[in-house]
C-alpha cells in the first residue's frame, strides 16, 4: 500500500530557499501541515504523512551524521508497518516493536553492504518518531529526541465552566541531558564510568552522542565496527566492550477523547527553540493554512534572538553555516476535529506527502541513492 505513493507533494518556500511547507492537507479525521527548514549542508531530516480513508500516519526521523539512515527509515518504515499489520490482524504494540528491529536489522545490512566503499555510513543514525491515528486509537513510538505533544482542552475550575488548552507531552526524549535518561544509561553500563560524559556544554554517550536510542549509529552498537581500521580512517576508535545505544522504542498507546484537539510531531530543532506549551499556544491561536511553518519561523525567530540577530539576517545565511545557529527543524501538525470524516474505511486509495531530500536544491527525486533503493521486502 505504501510503497506505492512515495511521490512528494510540494508547497512554496515563501521567499526563503531553505524553507518548505505545506500549508493545509486533509486526513482522515482532521486536516494537516507540515514545513521544514534545513541548517546542515546535507538535510540530515526527513518525514512523511500517509493517509487512507480510515487512517493516518506520520514520520519525522531526524538523521546525524549524515542523511543515510532518516532516508533509509522514510523509505522503509511504513511498508514495514502495513506488511506485518496486514499479517497479524492490525496495527498493536506488537508490530510496531518488530518493523522498528527490521529496520535497524534492514540498516545494519546496508551498512555491511557499503562498508568497503562508505565505512563512514556506520556513524550515520537517526531518531525515529512515528505516530498512528486509527478511528478514535493514536499510537505514538519513539526513539530519540523528536516530541509529539497533543493541544488538549480541560476544564478550568478556577474560572466556572471555562476550558483552557493545555499540552501534554506524549513521548519520550531519550536524550542523556535528561537526568532520568542519564541515569538509565549508566545503570546499564556500571563498569563504565565515562560511558557518560559532560563535554562541550551537554551530556554525551562516550562524549560523542547526546541521544542514547537510535536506528543505525552502527559504531556505538557493533564494537567491531568501532575497531576496524577502514573506520578509524574516518574518525578514532570508541573503546566499547558493548553497546551504548539501543533501538527499543517507547510506545504510547491512548484513545483519542473529543478534547484532544491537535498534535505536533516535530524533530528536536524545534523544541531546543519551544516549549511544548509555547507551540500549543501558537497552533490554538493561529489560522490553520500555514500553521507548521508559523512553528518553525517561531523558532527560527528565537534561534536569531539568542545570536543577537534579526530573522531576515538568519534567512541569508547559506545551508551548512546556518547549523551554527539552528538545527534543521521538522514540524507536522495534525489536526483531531473531524473523527467522523472516514467514510470508506475499505478503501485502499493512500495519498502521501514526504518532505523533499534537500530543501535547498529542491531535488525531491528518491533514485540514486543506495539508501533509497532498498526495498521493504529486503529490510525484514
Amino acid at each position: 500500500m505504501f510503497s506505492s505513493c512515495f511521490g512528494s507533494c510540494f508547497g512554496g518556500g515563501d521567499g526563503d530557499s531553505l524553507l518548505w511547507h505545506m500549508d493545509l492537507k486533509q486526513h482522515a479525521t482532521g486536516d494537516y501541515s507540515v514545513a521544514v527548514v534545513q541548517a546542515n549542508s546535507l538535510l540530515e531530516d526527513q518525514a512523511q504523512v500517509f493517509t487512507t480513508p480510515s487512517a493516518t500516519y506520520v514520520g519525522v526521523y531526524d538523521g546525524h551524521g549524515g542523511p543515510q539512515a532518516s532516508r533509509f527509515i522514510n523509505n522503509n518504515l511504513f511498508p514495514q508497518l502495513q506488511r506485518l499489520a496486514l499479517e497479524e490482524g492490525g496495527l498493536s504494540e506488537d508490530v510496531i516493536r518488530k518493523a522498528f528491529d527490521a529496520i535497524e536489522e534492514g540498516f545494519l545490512r546496508l551498512v555491511k553492504q557499503s562498508w568497503l566503499d562508505q565505512p563512514q555510513i556506520a556513524s550515520a543514525g537517526s531518531c525515529c518518531l512515528v505516530g498512528s491515528i486509527s478511528k478514535d486509537k493514536l499510537y505514538v513510538a519513539n526513539l530519540g529526541d523528536s516530541r509529539a505533544v497533543l493541544g488538549k482542552r480541560v476544564e478550568n475550575g478556577q474560572t466556572g465552566n471555562s476550558a483552557v488548552v493545555v499540552a501534554e507531552r506524549l513521548s519520550i526524549d531519550h536524550n542523556v541531558g535528561v537526568e532520568e535518561v542519564r541515569k538509565e544509561v549508566e545503570a546499564l553500563h556500571p563498569d563504565d564510568s565515562h560511558v557518560v560524559v559532560y563535554t562541550r556544554g551537554v551530556w554525551r554517550i562516550k562524549g560523542i552522542i547526546q541521544v542514547s536510542r537510535s536506528i543505525g549509529d552502527v559504531y556505538l552498537k557493533k564494537p567491531e565496527f568501532s575497531r576496524d581500521p577502514l573506520f578509524i580512517q574516518y574518525g578514532y576508535p570508541i573503546p566499547l566492550k558493548r553497546a551504548v545505544l539501543s533501538a527499543e522504542p517507547s510506545i504510547l498507546i491512548r484513545k483519542i477523547r473529543p478534547e484532544d484537539l491537535f498534535l505536533i510531531f516535530a524533530s528536536d530543532g524545534l523544541w531546543e527553540q519551544l516549549s511544548d506549551e509555547a507551540a500549543v499556544d501558537i497552533v490554538l491561536k493561529n489560522p490553520r493554512a500555514g500553521i507548521a511553518k508559523r512553528l518553525v519561523r517561531a523558532a527560527l525567530e528565537g534561534a536569531a534572538e539568542k545570536k543577537e540577530m534579526r530573522y531576515e539576517d538568519i534567512k541569508r545565511v547559506e545551508k551548512g553555516e546556518r547549523r551554527h545557529i539552528h538545527d534543521d527543524i521538522t514540524v507536522i501538525v495534525i489536526y483531531l476535529d473531524c473523527l467522523e470524516r472516514s467514510t470508506n474505511a475499505g478503501s485502499n486509495v493512500v495519498k502521501g506527502t514526504n518532505i523533499p531530500l534537500d530543501i535547498y536544491s529542491l531535488n525531491s527525486g528518491h533514485q540514486g541513492e543506495n539508501t533509497s533503493s532498498v526495498s521493504p521486502r529486503n529490510s525484514v
